[in-house]
């Protein structure tokens, strides 16, 4: 997506929203699940990271957890929110361990992947809340 294209849509067809701030999150690091050509993740899923997700995303050899100060990357802790790739989200999904996701701010694209009945059947809770940050 460039910044030429319309509004960007959430999942459920509204504007999309910021997914986290604090630590920055997105392809493009400016707080929104938002994708681009190059972008060959995919990083379209707003998920509010749990301890399970996280030991999950190690085991499949991405850390998120350790920091990473030359990259400017705090390491997400659980409680955090960020832009996880629509793919490994569905591979969590079908290993159990997917992270709830808010559904405002998981980009229109996703549908491409996960159908919105399984991204709905684990919407974050407290999905009226502001993003932190």
């Amino acid at each position: 997506m460039t910044t030429t294209d319309a509004q960007p849509r959430n999942v459920l067809g509204g504007p999309l929203e910021t997914c986290g701030c604090q630590p920055m999150t997105g392809w493009m690091r400016d707080g929104v699940c938002r994708t681009d050509a190059l972008d060959i993740g995919r990083h379209t899923v707003c998920a509010v990271v749990t301890p399970s997700f996280l030991s999950y995303s190690m085991a499949q050899g991405n850390d998120l957890s350790t920091p990473r100060p030359e990259f400017s990357f705090p390491g997400l802790r659980p409680g955090d929110r960020w832009c996880v790739c629509a793919s490994r989200w569905r591979q969590a999904l079908e290993d159990g361990m997917a992270p709830p996701v808010v559904l405002a701010s998981t980009e229109i694209s996703t549908l491409d992947l996960v159908p919105l009945e399984d991204l709905k059947a684990h919407a974050w809770a407290e999905e009226s809340n502001p993003a932190p940050g």
